[in-house]
This record gives C-alpha cells, structure tokens and sequence, in this order.
C-alpha cells in the first residue's frame, strides 16, 4: 500500500494505493495521522479510490485513524470508496461510522 498526501485548505488529502492487508503498511498510514496531528492537521480525507481490497485489519486500521483524529476534535471522512470497499463497510455496520462522498473534492468541502 502507497499513500500520497496533499494538503488543500488546513486538510490532508491521503491517497492510497494497493492492498489494505495489516502488517507495517497499515501500521504506516495511522502513524502519519499522528504525524499529521503533531503539526497542527486535524480534518482528514481518506481516497480509497486505488486501495484494490481491505481486510479486517485496514478496517481496524480507520478506526485507530478515525478515533485518533475524533480526540483530537479533528474528523476523517472517506472518498471514492470502491464497491469491494463499500461492500465491507455494510457488511460490518462501520458505514454508520464513517462519512463517505464520491470526490475527493466534496470530501474537503465536507471538513470546512
């Protein structure tokens, strides 16, 4: 897994890429949240629009990103969300947890 980070208005943008399967990878993208957070960045988009599949931990793994952000009264929401994806998210309830929008344009204009 890849990520990409750009900042637009006071938000990160984290693009992903490749497989969301655990592992140090994973351990990567929470670690740049808290990056993130030490400098000041608290509202954070998510673009699972490359990620190919995920499994229980790159779930777990959002959550971690998403609790992190929420005690620092910060927010992360998803973009492009994939079907797979998307499939994942029902499935296991966390589409009531996460916010999620077609671009990665509305997204940020979400975190205003």
């Amino acid at each position: 897994m890849k990520i990409k980070e750009k900042i637009e208005m006071h938000v990160a943008v984290l693009t992903l890429s490749g497989k969301m399967m655990g592992g140090p990878e994973t351990t990567a993208l929470h670690d740049h949240i808290r990056g993130l957070i030490s400098d000041g960045i608290t509202k954070a988009v998510i673009d699972l629009g490359d990620v190919k599949w995920m499994n229980s931990s790159g779930m777990g793994v959002l959550m971690a990103c998403t609790t992190t952000l929420n005690n620092s009264e910060g927010k992360l929401v998803l973009a492009r969300v994939s079907e797979k994806v998307n499939s994942l998210l029902i499935i296991t309830q966390l589409i009531k947890v996460f916010d999620t929008y077609e671009t990665v344009e509305r997204a940020v204009a979400s975190l205003d």
